[in-house]
């Protein structure tokens, strides 16, 4: 599985995804690319799925254009722990990930 993470989402999340092929946008050299250019850079690099925190992604881009999985993690900031709250979920949920589609990783209530 090959996983680009957003500029949005700190780059020291990528320890706790050593199973899966992760890169950073800024080590990909797309820094500053908007999202539709940086959801085609991505597709054509193959990558599975793009990691974010921008809610409003969903709403700026047709991801149906685009062939890859787009998770949003809904948290307030892009600090570790707020993060690796919602790790388990994405991973517990990417066997069901289509591509071409949004999803949104948020905090159970229970």
């Amino acid at each position: 599985m090959k996983i680009l993470l957003d500029e949005c989402v700190t780059k020291k999340l990528k320890a706790y995804l050593l199973e899966f092929d992760v890169q950073s946008v800024t080590e990909m050299g797309w820094s500053g690319l908007k999202n539709g250019k940086l959801l085609q850079a991505a597709a054509n690099e193959q990558f599975d799925i793009l990691l974010t925190i921008d809610k409003n992604l969903q709403y700026q881009q047709n991801v149906i254009q685009y062939d890859i999985t787009v998770v949003v993690l809904d948290v307030a900031m892009s600090k570790l722990p707020y993060l690796l709250e919602l790790l388990p979920l994405f991973k517990e949920q990417m066997p069901t990930f289509q591509r071409k589609r949004v999803y949104l990783i948020e905090k159970r209530i229970l």
